[in-house]
């Protein structure tokens, strides 16, 4: 890892200033909380890596300004200019208190932490693709700002997240791709946006833990779905083994699988795949 280039003023870049980690820690870490930790560098491969491999305590959060290997889900890569995002990773351990079979709302989880900080904090409106795209909308057209990669390292899960805020429309990596300042942001200063969104996710991952990670005891079921871009709509499911699967996404069960209802009648969970929203919810018969 490079570590943070101090050498020049925090205004150097008044467009993309560089992240205040003093003052994010003073903020974050308290001996009472989640967050144990928060080491901002200037660049790195992936955040979600170096962060597993380091081994360390729960709550550890790490944050880049530039990645040079990002993952996304499906092993897709993500990339985006320096300072441009929020790009971290942090490192959560439910421990005996939550059974291992719903350690997989995590990711679902912190979709609803980020979606609802940045809601608040930035002043757009932001929604969910099953399970965990952040979507905005440009222009009348929703576009993804941000995605979260959740992967196993021993006995914690490290939750890694991207969030696109000041791309400008010739720097999207693809065309469906979007930002928070092209959805027309009230807020684009990364400092509170990060506060906001760790707050939110150690508000959702506390509460989720502490009920023993029951989806529907602590509403997480509740508002994952009211959030979800995904419902109502006729989806495509790409799955494994170069299948895939047409049908109206009806629900989201009590284990975070998407429910499609089939053409023939059938409903079927879909637990791993890539969807494709085919029709608006807005457009459906």
């Amino acid at each position: 890892m490079t570590p943070p280039d101090t050498s020049g003023s925090r205004w150097s870049d008044l467009d993309r200033p560089p992240l205040n980690a003093p003052a994010l820690r003073r903020a974050l870490v308290r001996p009472d909380g989640l967050w144990t930790s928060l080491d901002v560098v200037a660049n790195t491969g992936s955040t979600n890596t170096d962060l597993a491999a380091a081994d360390g305590p729960e709550g550890a959060v790490l944050v880049a300004e530039e990645q040079s290997a990002a993952r996304g889900r499906l092993d897709r890569t993500w990339s985006a200019p320096p300072r441009s995002g929020l790009f971290f990773s942090v490192r959560l351990t439910p421990g005996p208190d939550v059974p291992a079979d719903r350690w997989g709302w995590l990711p679902l989880l912190a979709g609803v932490a980020t979606a609802s900080a940045l809601a608040r904090a930035a002043g757009v409106d932001t929604s969910l693709k099953w399970p965990n795209d952040l979507l905005v909308t440009v222009d009348g057209v929703e576009r993804k700002t941000g995605g979260i990669l959740a992967e196993r390292a021993g006995d914690s899960v490290v939750v890694g997240i991207g969030v696109n805020v000041s791309l400008r429309a010739a720097e999207l990596p693809v065309p469906t791709a979007g930002s928070l300042a092209l959805a027309g942001a009230g807020r684009l200063d990364r400092d509170p946006l990060l506060r906001a969104v760790l707050r939110s996710l150690e508000d959702w991952y506390t509460t989720w833990r502490g009920v023993g990670g029951d989806s529907a005891a602590c509403r997480l079921h509740e508002a994952y779905t009211a959030g979800c871009a995904t419902l109502g709509r006729t989806v495509r499911a790409e799955l494994p083994g170069d299948r895939a699967l047409v049908g109206e996404a009806v629900a989201v069960d009590g284990d975070g699988r998407l429910v499609l209802a089939t053409a023939d009648g059938v409903q079927q969970p879909v637990d791993a795949g890539d969807i494709v929203h085919l029709r608006p919810a807005s457009s459906e018969e």
